[in-house]
């Protein structure tokens, strides 16, 4: 099948292009600059142009049967008024136009695969949570929310949409990994706040594995949770990634109020956390090649001290 991907030079949208193409699909990115010597899989290859803003890109989009929109920027940082008008810009907008590129594919198999977050669900201690539970309040639910509603937008055009709603992405070139583990190798790891919250992540691999999985089952539509069927508390999952890098984590917890300090409100989404649970993938048979933390940060960062 064609496909069109927004936000496909990041690490998840890298994994998930080449696991596309190597499965015989062909894959465009959309991209605000084309840069020289930027490799890419046979199969693939590059669109210019801004996903916030109307364009020609759009006349081009409507050429492809599945839309994967993996645009917006990241949450991980400290929010000032600003960085939030960026967060929902970067994912409305895109998001918008998107819709609007479908307009051209009226009466057309059309596959709508929209990036949405966790944090949809909003904090509920350790209450398991599934697609069936109800959105938050704060400002990432209410984002999520909106983000959404617009993606359901296609639907009147006649697509499929499914939204997906990401937890932790745990990749080898970026996202999560790449800022804690060079703390952990400094023997500076240690739980943050009270340690109790939980972590819902999902391995790349797994990730790229339930795209593929939704372009081969168009029944699946709707909300989605793409995380591993085993969330763990961040003091267990300290405790895991400890060990895989064989580094000692005994350093005391970082105090929930110096956290707030140093990220903002950005904060307490990191000492609230979510337990959810992929049901929706479970009963429609998909398979986790990762569905424990520990096989997962093996098989990201080697077995170092195991």
């Amino acid at each position: 099948m064609n496909v069109f991907m927004t936000g496909g030079s990041g690490f998840v949208g890298s994994t998930l292009t080449r696991e596309l193409t190597q499965r015989g699909h062909r894959v465009t990115i959309l991209t605000r600059r084309i840069r020289a010597g930027h490799p890419l899989p046979e199969g693939a290859s590059f669109l210019e142009g801004n996903p916030t803003a109307k364009g020609p890109w759009q006349k081009r989009a409507a050429e492809h049967e599945v839309f994967i929109n993996l645009a917006g920027r990241s949450i991980f940082g400290r929010w000032t008024d600003e960085t939030k008008k960026d967060l929902r810009e970067s994912r409305i907008l895109t998001t918008e136009n998107l819709v609007e590129a479908m307009q051209g594919r009226r009466g057309k198999e059309t596959h709508f695969f929209s990036t949405s977050a966790v944090g949809y669900y909003g904090f509920h201690g350790d209450e398991e949570l599934t697609e069936e539970s109800p959105a938050g309040r704060d400002f990432l639910a209410t984002l999520a929310v909106d983000w959404e509603s617009e993606a359901r937008r296609a639907e009147a055009v006649g697509a499929r949409v499914v939204l997906c709603r990401f937890g932790v992405v745990l990749g080898r070139k970026g996202g999560m990994l790449g800022q804690v583990a060079p703390i952990f190798r400094l023997f500076l790891g240690s739980p943050l706040g009270s340690g109790r919250q939980w972590f819902s992540w999902i391995h790349e691999k797994d990730l790229a594995g339930v795209f593929l999985f939704l372009m081969d089952h168009p029944g699946v539509r709707g909300p989605v949770n793409c995380t591993a069927p085993e969330p763990v508390r961040n003091c267990e999952m300290t405790k895991i990634l400890g060990e895989v890098l064989g580094v000692p984590t005994f350093m005391p917890p970082v105090p929930g109020f110096v956290l707030r300090w140093v990220k903002g409100e950005f904060g307490s989404v990191v000492l609230e956390g979510q337990r959810v649970l992929p049901r929706r993938l479970q009963a429609a048979g998909f398979t986790f090649r990762f569905p424990r933390l520990r096989e997962a940060l093996q098989d990201l960062l080697g077995q170092v001290g195991l």
